[in-house]
Formats: structure tokens, C-alpha cells, sequence
């Protein structure tokens, strides 16, 4: 209790403007300048719009150009502060028009078109006679360019959540009107809205008493609410398009081929805003300004919000965030900064790029980070990050003790070379790899002991990574000579093999394209169905002796997926790469292990690192781990960069990189927060402390109370990280409780770190605890008995083995006073509690007391 008590605080420029007008000299500090049609962009505004703004110049890129009445234009202005910051002026200047029949400007800085000509644009900064002046053209004013579904009418249905998977979006949609998910398939939506019903949803004679438009504008009840309300943008183009005789396009009607997003990133303020603008490029080679028609997402809503207008609006937070933009089935990402402001500390010497890239994040937060660890919390760190185990207390006291000034990279050598960290990550991959026994010890043993053997030997020769995935893509022959073989019986629907293939070594999750284009990706169901193709020639000739007796062999066929949604055959296509021709006689396994695991993959490399990252650091670049995509943006790109090139150029050396994290000043940083990070969750600003996994925290509490384990169809004292496969969940309520993953999927957030009501009880009084404490040869037991040492000996050395340190005078003393006490209690009664008694489970009590700690239960 007094570690507890003891160890609870761990859980735990005003810038100078000058006024002047358009005639700028380039000396001066800051500037000012605007996008029209594609150039980078703003940020937030900081300053308050009272105060004057010193320009160093003007410069404008290409006119405003209006094309027909319904076109139009978002305008973005932005500040260069004397740091280079830029700020966001958008909404914070005056627009005029001369002459003002041509085009009209909101607030906002949104340009729409009134009429044929030429005009000039003045933005002018309030309060001050700063002015830029934006030529504008509008043409055809008088020419309607016809409405087309898929570009104009679709959009504004995801925009409005129609067709989303909550609404129509439905496979069987919502009363009887279904559109598909997104809009990704237009032509079945056009058929969906114009055909079905007998075509009762549309009045073309008189749109607006189209059932629709009625629905979505509240004019009659709709389930949804208003979604498009009356006269606005949206409601006047599905008007409009009725009216014109709900046509699907013209045959030649452009397809959009990319997005662009104007900021992609930007440094902001706390509770400030940004305007974005996004241009879509057709094939036709013209552009258009969709800011207004594509749909926003944030993916961090605690930290940013933003509306349909794309202005983002940000919370009173420090840190990365980032919205997501779709516009069809193209999307892209903004990802803001937005910084606490502090002055920084002198920060310790990088140890390599880690800490250069992190710290350069922490100065343009100006978010300062906690001190370094002490040595006995590093050494406890990395010996559970590491080997998944407590220091020996040998290893505590002669770490402690060392002077040397690389003693640390030093522990985190001999522990790479430590049988433990074989087991831990052994433990961790088989997993990822789904190594199941599922409730059938008996028949598969041999192949999932097998197959946990060869994940085990590949770890602790530090087989290259890249040829550990290519033996595991490739596998085929028997169990019982190729253990790699083993997954594909644990993993054996070819749609479910390419799916984990995908997920766990390239970190993409396209399972959803199956049915539907990808609806955060680029995926399609070509590229699903393309990449399922290299596993449509696996064969297995089963054996009835035993399963490990089965064969894994390739049929030597032409490797082809159907796509039954277009009935049209699929190549082998790796995920972002050409369809490939491989003949009939070669395993396309071959081809895609190459692609995959080529330096040019930009896949391959960063899922591994931002999966090891996290489990050192407790958080990935990229969260979750393993969904690596644009629309969820690293919180640290150029560091996911950087970690997967050295990744890459090691040789794919994963003891490396495990190396090259640990021995980093960011992994050594304190885990109690200084004033001002105790909210940062994501710049690693400090360590995060976490509990540990079940199997770690299982053997943990055995080595501090001397118990050991006792698993069916495992040796007594196996340790809990050792074990191959699922079985032992099954025996074991504490491995289940505690979130050791059941092995059902590849997706690491199986395991489960959350706390519940369950676990606290297990800990207080379980009869697996009640076995761990009173093991008849454990400490509880040899403590009591031993004559020779003195209590406040045992009592440092049970610290010295659970917490890696030396008790305080205050933990000795309630230890001591509460093992006198049981004596007193003893003299009392000896009848009723023998003086062996009464020590043994004093000392039950002590080891209890400790091992149910947060300092204990949490690596930190």
C-alpha cells in the first residue's frame, strides 16, 4: 500500500506590425500572398484582426476563371509571419468587387459568378491598408454546362450522408430506396433512382415536387432529417438535374483522376481555424474547385472539427491531426499541427535520427519533454520491452552499480542476445499469424509447435525480415519439413490468406473492397480481386494419418480472380503495381513475395517499424498499426520515412532496429509529465506508461512470488511468453482475463489492454492469485523460513526484483511493522497461528502488496 501511495503521481511574441500600402518593400517582414487555382496555402489566424499587419510583398499566381453560372472559386489568403509561420487571413479581411456585377464574394472568400467579364478581387486586411488586388474572368455565364451524375449529383449525396453505411448505403438500403455504399458504383445508383419505384421518387414536369427533393428538404417526413436544405447549393443542382431530364452524362463526360488539397499540411494555433480548398483534375485535362461538394472527415474529432465549407476549427489541444477529404472515390488527407508555443529547454544530444526528427517536432511544438529515466527504470523498461521479463536482481544491482557511459546500450545488447527476447516476439508474432490450435490440441499440436518453433529459431538468429516473409508467402510441402507451411492450415480461405497477407506485412486493410471500392483508400474490387490471384493456385492433398501430413503444393494452372461484379477476370496484381504475366508452371507466390518485399515497396517496410514502434513507444506513427493508408497520416512522417529507409538498408535487421529504438533519447524519456505534457498522447513528449501484456504480467508475478506455471500439454515452469499457441487460454482465466489474444484474427488489437472490474478482482482475491502467493517452494514460503537474513534484506531484495530499486525507508518500515505485527498476533494464539504460519503469510501479504502496485502492474 505505501508503494502504492508512494508511486501514485506516475498515473498521473507580441510580433510588431507596421501599416503599408500595395507599394511593399521586400526587406520587410512578413508575407502575404494567396492561392487561386493550385499553389500552397494557408493557416490559422492567429493574430487578432485589430492589429495591423507588416507585408514584405504581393504575389498572386494565375486570375480567377468562372466557367458557366454554376462554377466557383475558393479563395485563400495567407500571412508569412518573420519564423516563417504562415496564418490563415482568409476570413480576416474585407473583400470588395469592382466593377460588382461580374462575380460575388462572401466572407469566406467564396467567389461565385454573376455575370460575364472581367473584375478585380481587393482583399483588404482589416483595419489596415494592406490590399491585394485578384483579377477575375467569368465566361459563358449564359451557357449551362449540362448536370452529370456521376460528377455532380453523386457527390452531393455522399456529401449529404445519403448513400453512407448508416443510411441507403446499405446492401438492402433503407425503405426500399438503396444507393450504393458511398457512390462508388454510379451506374447501379442512376438505375436505383430513376428506374426502381416505377420512377416514382422524380416530377420532372415539376422538380421540386420530386418525392426526393421533398425527403431530403424536410418538406415531408424523412427519417434522415434535412439533408439538402431548400435553395441551397446542393438542393438547386438535384433541381436542376431533374429538370433537365435526369440524364446520366454525356458520352463524353470526364472522369475525375486526382484530388488536390490546398494546405496538405499546416502548423496552426490552439483554437484556431484554416480554410482548405480542394481542386479536382478530369481527364479531359480541365479543373474545377469541388471544396463545396466534397465530403469531410476528421479523424481526430476530439482535437479538430470542420464543416462543410472545409474550415477547420481547432481545439485548445497540442498535437497532430488530420482530416480526411473524399471526393468519389479519390481521396486525400490535411494534416495540421498545432503547437503548444513554449520556449524549449535545452535539449539533450541526439543519440541518432530518431531523437532529431522527434525533437524537431518538440521545438516546433514548443512542447518541452520530461527529463530522462534513472537507470533503475530504464533497466526494468527495456528488460520487459525486450525479453518480456524482470531483471534479475544480479542484473539490477550491477546495472546500478556501473559508471560506464554506454552501460545502457550495453543492457540493450545482451538482452537482444537473451533467450527471452526469442520468446517474447515469438509470442507476439505467432499472434499476428493466427497460430491457433482452436480447441484441436491433440491433432494439430505438432504443426502449431512446429510452426512456433520456426517463428521462434527465425527471431533469435535474426533471420532478415524480408526472408522471413518470403519463406511464410511462399511456403508450400509439409508441415513436418517446412513448418512456414503451417499458416496456411491456421489461415486456410484464400480470401481470408490475401487479407492477412495485406494486413500484416504492407499494413493495408482490404478486406472492405471485396464488395465495394475501399471507402478510406484507392483499393477496388480489380485490386482485391487482382491480388487474390496469387493465392488461387495453392492445392492441398490432405493425408489421413495426421493433418501435418497434408501437402501445400501449387497446381500448376493460370493464376486468375474473377470479379464478379464485372465478370471479368483478374491478374496477378500487387497492391499498387501492375498486373503481372506469370506462366501457369510458376507459384505466383513467387512474384508476390518479390514485389512485396522490394525496396521500392512503400509498404513493406513502414507496417514493420510503425508495429515495432509501438511497442516500444505504446503508440505507432500510424494508429492503429497495421492501417497504413493517406486518410490516416503519421503523426511523425518524415520519421516513418526515415525508420523504414534504415529498416530497408539494414538488411531488414530487426534486433537493428530494435536497437536503434531503444538506445534513442526518446524511449529513455520519464514517464511523469512535466507541467505542461501531461495531455500530449501522440509526440512522445514522455514515455507512456502501459500495463503489462498477460503472459509478461503472468510471469512476473511468478517470478517475484517464486510460483511456477502448469499449462496442460506444457512442462511445469514453461513461461507464459513461451507458449505456441492458443491452448492455454483455455486453462487459464488469467491469460483470458488479462487480454491474451484468442488468435482469431491478424489484427494486434486483439490483445486487449483495457481495464475492468474483473482484473481488479483477480488481483485482489483469485485462486490463481492465492496459488501464485502460496507456492509450496516460492518466496512467501523460503522467506519465512529463512533464519539467516534480516527482514529489511528480503524486504530490498523483493523490490530490487519487482520494482528494480531499493525500497524507501517509508516501504521498509510498513513492511517490517506489518510483519511484527503478524508475530503479535502469534504470540497471542499460537493455537490459531503459528509463528510459521503467521511469517509465511506476512510475507504473502508483502509480495501481494507489491505485485498489485501500479508501478508493478505498468511498464513505465
Amino acid at each position: 500500500m505505501a508503494t502504492d501511495s508512494l508511486f501514485r503521481s506516475f498515473m498521473m511574441t507580441t510580433i510588431l506590425l507596421a501599416r503599408r500600402r500595395s507599394a511593399l518593400r521586400p526587406s520587410l517582414a512578413i508575407l502575404l500572398w494567396m492561392w487561386i487555382t493550385g499553389g500552397a496555402v494557408g493557416a490559422p489566424s492567429e493574430f487578432g484582426i485589430d492589429e495591423p499587419l507588416l507585408i514584405d510583398r504581393v504575389q498572386t499566381t494565375t486570375s480567377v476563371a468562372l466557367v458557366g453560372p454554376s462554377s466557383s472559386h475558393q479563395l485563400l489568403l495567407t500571412a508569412t509571419r518573420p519564423d516563417g509561420r504562415q496564418l490563415d487571413v482568409t476570413r480576416s479581411v474585407v473583400y470588395s468587387v469592382t466593377p460588382s456585377n461580374v462575380v460575388a464574394v462572401d466572407k469566406s472568400g467564396f467567389v461565385k459568378p454573376l455575370g460575364n467579364g472581367t473584375a478585380t478581387i481587393a482583399a483588404r486586411l482589416k483595419r489596415d491598408d494592406s490590399l491585394i488586388e485578384i483579377s477575375a474572368e467569368v465566361t459563358s455565364f449564359h451557357v449551362q454546362r449540362p448536370v452529370s451524375f456521376p460528377n455532380d449529383v453523386v457527390p452531393q449525396l455522399t456529401r449529404a450522408g445519403c448513400n453512407g453505411g448508416a443510411c441507403h448505403g446499405t446492401p438492402k438500403g433503407r425503405n426500399n430506396f438503396r444507393l450504393s455504399l458511398l457512390g462508388f458504383e454510379p451506374r447501379e445508383d442512376y438505375e436505383f433512382l430513376t428506374r426502381e419505384s416505377r420512377g416514382r421518387r422524380f416530377f420532372p414536369a415539376a422538380p421540386e415536387r420530386s418525392l426526393l427533393l421533398q425527403k431530403a428538404c424536410g418538406e415531408i417526413p424523412h427519417g434522415g432529417g434535412v439533408r439538402l436544405p431548400k435553395k441551397s447549393d446542393s438542393y438547386e443542382l438535384l433541381k436542376r438535374w431533374i429538370a433537365e431530364g435526369l440524364s446520366y452524362g454525356p458520352e463524353n463526360d470526364p472522369t475525375v483522376e486526382r484530388i488536390e488539397i490546398h494546405p496538405s499540411d499546416r502548423v496552426v494555433s490552439r483554437g484556431g481555424s484554416q480554410q482548405l480548398a480542394v481542386m479536382a483534375f478530369f481527364s479531359d485535362g480541365t479543373s474545377r474547385d469541388v471544396t463545396r461538394v466534397v465530403e469531410y472527415k476528421a479523424n481526430q474529432p476530439d482535437m479538430c472539427s470542420v464543416d462543410h465549407h472545409g474550415l477547420a476549427t481547432f481545439e485548445d489541444m497540442t498535437g497532430t491531426t488530420s482530416v480526411m477529404i473524399r471526393f468519389q472515390e479519390h481521396v486525400g488527407a490535411f494534416m495540421a499541427t498545432i503547437p503548444l508555443g513554449l520556449p524549449m529547454p535545452d535539449l539533450p544530444v541526439p543519440a541518432n535520427f530518431i531523437d532529431e526528427l522527434i525533437f524537431a517536432k518538440l521545438k516546433t511544438l514548443g512542447l518541452p519533454p520530461s527529463a530522462a529515466c534513472d537507470d533503475s527504470t530504464f533497466l526494468r523498461r527495456v528488460s520487459l520491452d525486450i525479453a518480456g521479463r524482470l531483471p534479475t536482481v544480479r542484473e539490477t544491482k550491477e546495472f546500478l552499480a556501473s559508471r560506464q557511459s554506454g552501460k545502457r546500450a550495453a543492457a540493450v545488447h545482451r538482452l537482444l542476445d537473451d533467450v527471452g527476447y526469442a520468446d517474447l516476439f515469438a509470442n507476439k508474432w505467432a499472434g499476428i499469424l493466427r497460430n491457433k490450435a482452436g480447441g484441436n490440441l491433440e491433432q494439430v499440436a505438432r504443426e502449431t509447435f512446429g510452426f512456433h518453433a520456426w517463428i521462434r529459431a527465425s527471431l533469435s538468429v535474426n533471420k532478415p525480415f524480408d526472408q522471413f516473409a518470403t519463406e511464410l508467402i511462399t511456403a508450400r510441402g509439409r508441415p513436418d519439413t517446412n513448418p512456414a507451411v503451417s499458416w496456411y492450415r491456421a489461415v486456410s480461405d484464400p480470401k481470408d490468406q490475401m487479407a492477412d497477407i495485406a494486413q500484416v506485412f504492407l499494413g493495408v486493410r482490404i478486406q472492405c473492397a471485396q464488395c465495394h471500392h475501399h471507402p478510406y483508400e484507392k483499393w477496388t474490387q480489380d485490386d482485391y480481386h487482382g491480388f487474390a490471384a496469387f493465392f488461387s493456385t495453392i492445392g492441398r492433398k490432405e493425408v489421413r494419418k495426421l493433418p501435418e501430413d497434408d501437402i501445400l503444393f501449387h497446381k500448376r494452372i493460370l493464376a486468375v480472380a474473377k470479379n464478379p461484379n464485372t465478370n471479368v477476370d483478374q491478374k496477378p496484381t500487387p497492391l499498387g503495381g501492375e498486373p503481372l504475366e506469370i506462366p501457369a508452371e510458376r507459384d505466383p507466390r513467387i512474384d508476390l513475395a518479390k514485389a512485396m518485399v522490394s525496396p521500392a515497396n512503400p509498404y513493406f517496410a513502414k507496417i514493420l517499424v510503425n508495429r515495432y514502434w509501438k511497442h516500444f513507444l505504446g503508440r505507432g506513427l500510424v494508429e492503429p498499426e497495421d492501417d497504413m493508408r493517406v486518410t490516416n497520416p503519421a503523426t511523425h512522417p518524415r520519421l516513418l520515412d526515415q525508420l523504414a529507409k534504415s529498416f530497408s538498408e539494414s538488411g531488414y535487421d530487426l534486433k537493428a532496429l530494435c536497437r536503434a529504438i531503444c538506445n534513442s533519447q526518446t524511449y529513455q524519456r520519464s514517464s511523469f509529465p512535466n507541467d505542461h505534457n501531461s495531455n500530449d498522447e501522440q509526440n512522445f513528449a514522455r514515455y507512456y506508461p502501459r500495463r503489462l501484456a498477460a503472459e509478461v504480467m503472468l510471469d512476473a508475478m511468478n517470478e517475484v512470488a517464486g510460483a511456477r506455471n502448469n499449462f496442460n500439454h506444457q512442462p511445469v515452469g514453461v513461461r507464459a511468453v513461451a507458449l505456441p499457441d492458443d491452448s492455454a487460454n483455455n486453462d487459464s482465466f488469467f491469460l483470458r482475463v488479462f487480454g491474451r489474444p484468442q488468435m482469431d484474427t491478424a489484427c494486434e488489437c486483439e490483445r486487449s489492454a483495457s481495464a475492468d472490474l474483473s482484473q481488479s478482482l483477480h488481483l485482489i482475491n483469485s485462486d490463481a492469485m492465492h496459488r501464485i502467493l502460496s507456492a509450496s517452494d516460492g518466496r512467501a514460503v523460503k522467506s519465512s523460513r529463512d533464519k539467516d537474513a534480516d527482514n529489511q534484506t528480503k524486504v530490498t531484495e523483493l523490490y530490487q526484483l519487482a520494482l528494480s530499486r531499493d525500497p524507501t525507508d517509508s516501504e521498509v518500515s510498513v513492511a517490517l511493522a506489518h510483519l511484527q505485527k503478524k508475530q503479535e498476533r502469534s504470540a497471542e494464539d499460537p493455537k490459531v497461528l503459528s509463528s510459521d504460519q503467521a511469517a509465511r503469510e506476512g510475507w504473502e501479504d508483502i509480495i501481494w502488496v507489491v505485485v498489485n502496485t501500479k508501478e508493478f502492474l505498468f511498464n513505465h
